[in-house]
């Protein structure tokens, strides 16, 4: 043992006290606005089906024609792989993985249309149409054929479809209560959202709904798409989609950009309306960041490039949609829309490749960490905290496995989630 060092102090022990109690209203502002992420599964993607095509079998059906779709236009791993570009390495795992996932779990998250995929109908008509909805819905989460996530786009609260949009989810909402109560997998999603007092509105109509069906507060949630300039930038000149969160109160769970709406808003032409132009990247930019630290996730939109056709085509088609997906998730928009059952091979293939290209790595440098076994980077608690939640993705989506996982960093999933997942400062006292 050394010499004892000799610890000396100057300032009296009220000083730090009366800096936390000037300090106490921001800390309980920061406990509020940012949460952080809730830790729970986000879906890969988003499949938008109108309200009077979807039926029972639409989820099984979107599956079974992505797998004759694979079978028509790239029979095996390798002629798959060529098209996209994967190694050698990657081909067998991630076409295995693709087809397995469309037998198992075909679509992730769907949202049954009632907007601009459904149109203006008679109240009779859309009535019919919403009720339906919420039956079959009920029916698959009972019968275990539901996607992990399901629900409803409303129309938006605008004035001239405002009183539909309300009704629509009023019927939709009521539907699933008289079959038993919500699943937990509900998602609805309010779209053209302009301004805060919109959000305001919505978060007033769903505390009604729970008032008068004795719901516990808070119960429902919903995503704010965004489709206007003014949801980006306000008149003021602040960026109104960070307001639009603290309006929803708690109850806003993404942000869905909405690829076509906002292109054209801005003038943009229709051969270059897409998820990577300039545009898109800023108003995607400014909601990650608004959204960052408050629970709240970032969707990307889709592509309207549909693989139909001659196999030529269909490739073109897929290799656009794959380079977009990678894009995406490079930029942490871990989530996108798919609007063809031919977009979801090529989704799939890109999530799993990601995760997979970097799943040693991560592992290795997490295991690293763990263990302060050192290594060639230095990685923080909030580095830490990343490649956990890179993990966690990967095992939900059907990239990697439990056992591979456990492997390569002595982790359970549960260790994974107590690193991706704490309370404000706790990463910090584990690396001390």
């Amino acid at each position: 043992m050394g010499q004892q060092e000799k610890v000396a102090t100057s300032l009296a022990g009220a000083v730090g006290e009366e800096i936390s109690a000037s300090l106490a209203p921001v800390d309980a502002e920061l406990e509020r606005r940012y949460p952080g992420d809730p830790g729970t599964r986000q879906p890969v993607h988003t499949v938008y089906v109108p309200g009077d095509v979807f039926d029972a079998g639409t989820i099984r059906s979107w599956g079974d024609q992505a797998l004759a779709a694979l079978d028509e236009h790239a029979p095996d791993a390798a002629s798959f792989a060529r098209v996209l570009g994967l190694t050698d390495d990657l081909a067998e795992p991630v076409y295995g993985r693709v087809r397995a996932k469309l037998e198992r779990e075909p679509i992730e998250d769907l949202r049954v249309d009632f907007e601009d995929g459904y149109g203006n109908r008679t109240d009779a008509e859309e009535d019919e149409a919403a009720a339906r909805a919420a039956r079959l819905i009920a029916e698959a989460y009972e019968q275990g054929t539901a996607a992990p996530y399901m629900g409803i786009r409303m129309k938006c609260m605008e004035a001239p479809v405002r009183a539909r949009g309300i009704r629509t989810l009023d019927v939709f909402l009521s539907g699933l209560m008289e079959a038993g109560g919500l699943p937990d997998g509900l998602v609805l999603t309010l779209p053209k959202v302009t301004y805060p007092e919109q959000v305001t509105a919505m978060v007033r109509l769903l505390e009604a709904f729970e008032k008068a069906r004795g719901l516990t507060p808070g119960r429902i949630g919903f995503e704010i798409q965004i489709e206007t300039s003014q949801s980006i930038l306000a008149a003021d000149g602040t960026a109104a989609v960070a307001r639009m969160i603290q309006a929803a109160e708690g109850r806003a769970t993404g942000l869905h950009y909405g690829t076509f709406d906002y292109s054209a808003c801005l003038g943009v032409s229709a051969a270059h309306q897409a998820s990577d132009h300039p545009a898109a990247d800023h108003a995607k930019a400014v909601m990650q960041v608004a959204a960052a630290g408050t629970g709240v996730r970032v969707s990307d939109g889709s592509t309207n490039v549909l693989p139909v056709g001659p196999t030529v085509k269909v490739h073109d088609a897929w290799r656009l949609h794959y380079g977009l997906t990678r894009r995406a998730l490079a930029r942490a928009y871990y989530q996108g829309w798919d609007m063809h059952p031919g977009h979801i091979p090529t989704r799939y293939a890109a999530v799993f490749a990601f995760y997979r290209e970097g799943f040693e790595q991560a592992a290795g440098r997490l295991a690293r960490y763990v263990n302060r076994a050192g290594g060639d980077v230095m990685d923080e608690p909030a580095t830490a905290k990343a490649l956990s939640g890179y993990l966690l993705r990967g095992l939900d989506c059907g990239a990697l496995d439990n056992g591979e996982v456990a492997r390569l960093t002595g982790l359970t999933r549960t260790d994974l989630e107590s690193f991706s997942a704490p309370r404000r400062g706790d990463l910090t006292a584990s690396a001390q």
